[in-house]
This record gives C-alpha cells, sequence and structure tokens, in this order.
C-alpha cells in the first residue's frame, strides 16, 4: 500500500536527457519545487549509473532514448547497482510493448515527454510513496495490447506514413527522398519518429508493426 508523501528531505533527482535545451529547462522547472533537487544531469545513456553512484538521487529521470546506453538499459543497471533510486521513464511516443520492457527494467514510471510538468512532478512525489505511476494514454493502450484489441487512431502522421510505404522494399533513405521529394534528413526524421511510435527497432520493423495495427 502506497505510504504518505512526507519527505524529510529535499528530494534528489537525476536527469538523463541527451538535448540540452530541453534537460536545461526542465531542470530549471524541476528546481523551483520546494521539495525537489536536480542533483545530476547527463546526456548520455552510459554516464547514468556512475552520476547515480556519485550523487545517490531518489528518482532518476529517463530518457528513453539515449545514446551510448538506452534509457531501458540504463533502468536496468540502475536497479541492480543503486536500488533504491526510482526511476521514471520518459518518452516522446511509446507504444505497450516498451511500457512493459520498461517495467521488466525495473521502471516505476512512464510519462510522455509533453505532458503538463505538474504531472512529472506529481509523479516523481507518487513513486516515493510506492505507487507505479503509468500515463493514463498509455495504460489505456497497453490494456488493448493485452486483450488483443487495436489500439484505435493511428499515432502516425500522413508523411510517417508515406516514408514507410515507400522504404517497404529496402529502398536507399535517398531513394525515399527523392521518390517524395523530400530532404533526406526529413525522412530520416521521419523514419525515426515511425519508428519510436511503433516501439520497434528499426523501419521494416516498424512498417510490420504498423500494419500489424491497421495503422497503413
Amino acid at each position: 500500500m502506497p505510504r504518505e508523501y512526507r519527505p524529510a528531505r529535499s528530494v534528489r533527482v537525476l536527469l538523463a536527457e541527451d538535448h540540452g535545451m530541453r534537460r536545461g529547462a526542465l531542470a530549471v522547472l524541476l528546481g523551483m519545487e520546494p521539495d525537489l533537487d536536480v542533483v545530476a544531469q547527463v546526456a548520455t545513456g552510459d554516464a547514468i549509473v556512475d552520476a547515480a553512484l556519485v550523487h545517490r538521487p531518489d528518482v532518476a529521470l529517463l530518457d528513453i532514448e539515449l545514446p551510448g546506453m538506452s534509457g531501458l538499459d540504463a533502468a536496468a543497471a540502475l536497479r541492480d547497482e543503486v536500488p533504491d533510486c526510482r526511476v521514471l521513464i520518459l518518452a516522446t511516443f511509446a507504444g505497450p510493448d516498451r511500457l512493459r520492457l520498461a517495467m521488466e527494467a525495473g521502471a516505476v514510471g512512464f510519462l510522455v515527454k509533453d505532458g503538463p510538468v505538474e504531472d512529472l512532478t506529481a509523479a516523481i512525489r507518487r513513486v516515493l510513496t510506492g505507487e507505479t505511476v503509468i500515463d493514463p494514454a498509455l495504460a489505456a493502450a497497453a490494456h488493448g495490447a493485452s486483450t488483443g484489441t487495436k489500439t484505435g487512431t493511428s499515432p502516425l502522421t500522413a508523411r510517417e506514413r508515406d516514408v514507410l510505404r515507400a522504404s517497404a522494399d529496402g529502398t536507399t533513405v535517398a531513394a525515399v527522398a527523392t521518390a517524395l521529394r523530400l530532404p533526406e534528413s526529413a525522412v530520416h526524421d521521419l523514419l525515426s519518429s515511425a519508428i519510436d511510435k511503433t516501439a520497434t527497432r528499426d523501419r521494416a520493423e516498424a512498417l510490420r508493426e504498423a500494419r500489424r495495427r491497421g495503422w497503413l
């Protein structure tokens, strides 16, 4: 049963985010809370455990996609190396599969990045009382997956669907860019976003998953 939230001191927070401006802005917002103290900021996944061993955070906020080591792998490492640290995974978009993997890795929370900062600060406090905090949309998607139902409206944009279809036969990014009259950088970004939204590892898996869910 969750216990009442009554911190005897400021809650020590580790923040892992590879986008410097986003990391800095979030650190400032969290630092404005009277009971939260951002004691460490890292930009890569492989720096998380070392920072946690030095600063001993109560809560670690980990971006799911980090260079060096993913947030999921870092969560599992923290579970072994710093077991008292609660882990909250943050993602731009994530499906039921990633939510399941995060829970298996020892995370006690999973939130979407673009949510209100008030939800994040509340989640930090809630996990310290023993609760597991999951973004409501992700929880609903996970329930739909577990019952074998489709997840409703596709999260993919029209352009993301276009690049997935255009790369169906292993076509190069350059060829896709030429066919769709887009810069190669834009194709890379769209494919990366589609992979993230389908919770897969590459564009071939993203295409299969999007088709399976009826999103294409």
